[in-house]
């Protein structure tokens, strides 16, 4: 059975079941990448003590790094892993990963009771859910855009990033509240910063639960699969070398624009434009929400219009705009004002978030495409969405907030190069060859 059969002979009810159990690691994922963030200020004091240089050590070198270096890692391991064994056992392990390193976190005593082996301990859980981060989105990404039919390919990926944003907001719930309903700071301070990490483990394990019962999206008959010998391999790999510079070109300036208006922004209006801190979480939860519910619309356009129309939309769009929307959005100190232009910029990168999954997955064969979706990827998102916020702070500190304007410009001008030389994967995918 091709993949392409497997997608027709699903009933409605049946792949909506799949699109839903291949998208929910996203939310688990993301939901445990922000409750770090989240509740650092709460379990810092428990792992790294002040007093102790060499626990400092390990928390500014490894811990807030290690999630980003780690993700190349997770693409390249988990993608061979799901060229070679399949789709479904990638998807369950990857969201087990995690669930093991959210316990970790949750039940490691402090460094008072076990001294060094705390950091320790928390670098290593680090290490494991930077590996299931950097595995998830390649396999989920492409079990999604195997799973659904080419009329509905752009909709039903689009649940990707639905999830993914959702665990976000999730996140943020929790952490409001704990603060504001069920715990006291102190209690906070002394064990509840642990509850959410024990959420995320039994997220996470639901999740696998869910997915065991899963449709495979490819069929791994070894003896008819000419690729088999080479199925997730670097190897295979390197002989789709446009492929690969692709998916990294379409996914600097994509990924640089998305941690900008999403993540960054809260630091960003609490210290560029004087916004209360709770100010600042509501515009970003607001805005988090309508960004969020707008994907599946702009998937769904991509099935009537194409990907390269949209893909080029949100390069244009973004170089022309970025620059006016982050001067005008330092100088205002007006709530509806500030919402309103991070908003119409995350309109502009919604052509790309809503879609970028399937792009990527549309440009490969099915022997690779796990690996070529998660590895080059992961590779950009390191390099280029990992340090959007480091040098967004870097600029401020020496003066030159506006730099980092021009260098986010520059970044989606970039890939806008890459998006007027492409094809259109919607009508020359790679999915649809099988």
């Amino acid at each position: 059975m091709t993949i392409s059969n497997i997608a027709e002979t699903q009933t409605t009810q049946s792949r909506v079941w799949s699109i839903v159990g291949g998208s929910l690691g996203n939310l688990v994922e993301w939901y445990d990448w922000y409750v770090y963030s989240a509740f650092s200020l709460y379990f810092a004091g428990a792992f790294f003590p002040k007093s102790n240089p060499t626990a400092q050590l390990l928390n500014t070198a490894g811990i807030f790094a290690i999630g980003f270096l780690m993700r190349p890692i997770g693409g390249w391991l988990m993608g061979t892993f799901a060229d070679k064994h399949g789709r479904k056992k990638a998807l369950t392990f990857s969201v087990l990963l995690m669930s093991a390193g959210s316990l970790i976190i949750c039940i490691t005593p402090d460094f008072k009771h076990i001294g060094i082996a705390a950091p320790i301990l928390l670098v290593l859980a680090r290490i494991v859910q930077g590996l299931s981060v950097g595995g998830e989105y390649g396999t989920s990404a492409t079990y999604l855009s195997e799973m659904a039919t080419k009329k509905n390919r752009g909709f039903y990926s689009s649940f990707q990033y639905v999830t993914l944003i959702m665990g976000q907001l999730l996140a943020l719930a929790v952490l409001i509240l704990l603060q504001r309903v069920f715990l006291t700071e102190t209690q906070l301070y002394s064990w509840g910063w642990r509850i959410p990490f024990g959420i995320g483990a039994a997220l996470a394990i639901i999740v696998m639960y869910l997915r065991r019962s899963l449709q495979e999206s490819v069929d791994l008959d070894k003896k008819g699969d000419t690729h088999h010998s080479a199925r997730g391999s670097l190897k295979a790999l390197a002989e789709h070398p446009k492929a690969v510079l692709t998916v990294i070109g379409l996914t600097i300036g994509g990924t640089v624009a998305f941690y900008t208006f999403t993540t960054y922004m809260q630091k960003f209006l609490v210290n560029t434009n004087g916004f209360s801190k709770n100010e600042a979480t509501l515009i970003s939860t607001l805005t988090l929400v309508v960004f969020m519910l707008i994907q599946p619309l702009y998937g769904l356009l991509s099935d009537k219009v194409g990907r390269k129309p949209m893909l080029k939309v949100f390069g244009i769009l973004g170089t022309l705009t970025t620059i006016p929307i982050l001067t005008y959005l330092s100088a205002t100190h007006n709530f509806w004002v500030a919402f309103g232009l991070i908003m119409l910029a995350l309109l502009i990168i919604s052509n790309y978030t809503s879609i970028n999954a399937v792009v990527k997955a549309e440009l490969f064969p099915a022997h690779i495409r796990a690996l070529g979706v998660g590895f080059p990827y992961a590779i950009a998102v390191s390099a280029f969405g990992g340090s959007a916020e480091y040098l967004a702070l870097l600029f401020k500190q020496n003066g030159h907030e506006e730099w980092f304007y021009w260098y986010v410009t520059g970044c989606i001008a970039i890939s806008l190069l890459v998006y007027t030389t492409i094809i259109d994967t919607q009508k020359h995918s790679k999915i649809e060859g099988e």
